[in-house]
């Protein structure tokens, strides 16, 4: 039995085929927020088998599998990769009408030529011919096949960085940038954990820390070390946007009673965050940085398996954290200085998405096109149903035209097939318009948009060097 995956899988329309295939399909990729290993770029890694570059840390895979009743030594534990692999196969039947049945075969097409359904009747055909694949398939291989042009990782201020330096000395047109993801240095209230951070901040640094300032000036350093690196962007995941009223005087403090084991209490947790959140906001505003916000994400509420696995293993939800007017504040915080930077707000609760497409209108100052972005379906809204909540919002308060498009905030090497999908899911969405004459049929207006949203938006945006082959 052939694939489904056709030429024009997802366009229902003859007008969402034509702006797909003439003006999305071969765009190249601007990837701004992943959590790709830069180690695995800077080596060329090459992958051992299909079961490492395909379930390998992918925890949308291994909920699926659990949820399939396939024991844990299948999914993170010691099976063979070829266990985990017949696992999957055998759970991907299973998986009808969620985005990885779409996922996994957008994955075996493009990358391994595959066309065949997976199951358990395929496994070994699959296996075998992938397998044969991989082995002319190295890391700057997929980047190149599926010309990314950009690649921002994840990387905590005490990452060293080293792994972006050997990036550059590849050669490799794609351009691998570090984001600056300061999470750690709110976590006053779990002081055991912190004060460890804080001494390899101090390293990172090249300093030491014995106060509160020391601290906040060895974060700086870090943000300078990025920079320096052709960082231009910083993210940060939180329940919702911390900004309640806190004097430096207070941080210290603090800050002083973590570094001397007393656990903060929420209330000033949230306080010492806000001012740490303000400054790394003016920070990102007088270098003319991004600043992206990830916000509303109920992290590891399975505390058992926490404690067994870790976190990013796959027992996170969507939060009901109340948002709204703290990120308003935040926001404005930073306005009422002329200091808000450049911003993506990522909403996590579908509920919220006409509050944050709202709040991004608030603070649109006319300097940049888009300056406060409603950023695109994250997490568990990176599929076809809520890309599409995600896109109507946007296209009814603000201006989609403007939109800096998707991204894989994903830690494997063969979610690219994800901006496929996107793609498809917006040219579907636009493709329906025309016909129903909603919008002008004029491949050139609306084609212009797409191909816009796919790439240029975003390279405009973000004002990160590219390589001479997609600067044009």
């Amino acid at each position: 039995m052939s694939s489904f995956i056709h030429d024009d899988f997802l366009l229902g329309t003859q007008q969402a085929r034509e702006l797909y295939h003439h003006f999305a399909k071969s765009e190249p990729i601007f990837d701004y927020h992943c959590h790709l290993p830069p180690a695995a770029i800077a080596s060329n890694h090459a992958f051992a088998d299909l079961s490492e570059i395909w379930l390998g840390g992918d925890h949308y895979k291994w909920r699926a599998m659990r949820a399939n009743g396939v024991k844990e030594r299948f999914c993170t534990g010691d099976a063979t990769p070829r266990e985990k692999f017949d696992a999957w196969c055998a759970a991907v039947p299973h998986t009808l009408r969620n985005p990885l049945y779409h996922w996994s075969h957008l994955e075996l097409k493009r990358y391994f030529g595959i066309d065949k359904i997976i199951s358990p009747a395929t496994a070994d055909e699959i296996w075998t011919e992938a397998n044969a694949r991989l082995k002319t398939m190295r890391v700057h291989d997929i980047l190149k096949n599926n010309k990314v042009a950009v690649i921002c990782t994840t990387d905590d201020p005490v990452d060293s960085l080293a792994d972006h330096e050997k990036i550059r000395a590849t050669g490799i047109a794609t351009r691998v940038y570090p984001t600056f993801r300061p999470d750690k240095a709110l976590g006053v209230n779990n002081p055991a954990a912190f004060n460890a951070w804080v001494e390899r901040l101090a390293g990172a640094a090249r300093t030491t820390i014995r106060s509160f300032d020391d601290f906040v000036a060895a974060l700086k350093t870090r943000h300078d070390d990025f920079h320096a690196f052709g960082g231009r962007l910083s993210d940060h995941g939180l329940d919702h946007a911390l900004a309640e009223p806190c004097t430096r005087a207070q941080a210290a403090a603090i800050f002083d009673a973590a570094r001397a084991g007393r656990a903060a209490s929420p209330e000033d947790w949230a306080r010492h965050g806000s001012f740490l959140m303000l400054e790394f906001g003016r920070w990102d505003a007088a270098r003319g940085w991004t600043k992206q916000l990830h916000l509303g994400a109920l992290r590891n509420a399975n505390t058992r398996l926490l404690g067994k696995l870790g976190p990013d293993t796959g027992f996170d939800s969507i939060g009901d954290f109340p948002q709204t007017r703290s990120l308003g504040r935040y926001l404005d915080t930073l306005d009422s200085t002329d200091e808000l930077p450049r911003t993506v707000i990522y909403n996590l609760y579908p509920a919220d998405n006409y509050a944050f497409a709202t709040m991004a209108g608030n603070f649109q100052d006319g300097s940049i096109p888009g300056k406060i972005q409603f950023g695109s379906g994250w997490w568990f809204l990176d599929q076809k149903e809520a890309m599409e909540w995600q896109i109507n919002a946007l296209s009814n308060i603000g201006l989609l035209s403007r939109f800096v498009g998707m991204l894989t905030d994903s830690r494997s090497f063969l979610s690219y097939t994800r901006h496929e999908y996107f793609r498809r899911v917006l040219c579907n969405l636009l493709g329906a318009d025309m016909a129903r004459g909603e919008i002008p049929e004029d491949f050139q207006l609306v084609g212009g948009m797409v191909r816009n949203i796919c790439f240029a938006n975003a390279k405009n945006y973000f004002g990160l060097g590219l390589a001479p082959e997609f600067a044009k």
